[in-house]
């Protein structure tokens, strides 16, 4: 797991747009949203504070924005994960409500590597963006 102090490497991977070699810090990505000083302000920022609450088994940033209808009664971490990276392919807003984001992400488990491919659909409803459900397009161990 991660350190948890704001400065570190966010692990969603987002690159700093002032020094694109460089990820930005925990506390100016992702840890702005899960820290609930406010709203992620679209799908793809939330979709990245999601990786990053699996990375730091936030089970609880989890769960508050999965949207309520497809939300799960519990949620389990898969013990051992070790996750590696965040890849965003695509980000597609449908309209002012709705949009899709394109994603790869990939970890170690038991000494086996996953790749996990996936669209999801997101919703906003009061200002608060969703995560509704997903397609994955393959999940496989290498």
């Amino acid at each position: 797991m991660l350190a948890r102090d704001s400065a570190s490497p966010c692990p969603c991977g987002r690159l700093d747009p002032r020094a694109r070699a460089r990820p930005l810090a925990f506390g100016q990505c992702c840890g702005r949203w899960l820290g609930g000083d406010a709203p992620a302000p679209d799908a793809e920022s939330l979709m990245r504070s999601r990786y990053s609450a699996f990375v730091r088994e936030d089970a609880a940033w989890l769960r508050a924005t999965w949207h309520a209808s497809t939300r799960p009664a519990e949620l389990d971490f898969e013990p051992g994960a070790r996750w590696l990276g965040l890849e965003v392919r695509r980000h597609c807003l449908i309209d002012a409500d709705h949009a899709e984001v394109e994603f790869v992400a990939r970890y170690r488990v038991a000494g086996q590597a996953v790749r996990l491919h996936e669209t999801s659909r997101f919703v906003r409803e009061g200002g608060h963006w969703f995560y509704v459900d997903g397609a994955q397009h393959e999940r496989a161990r290498k």
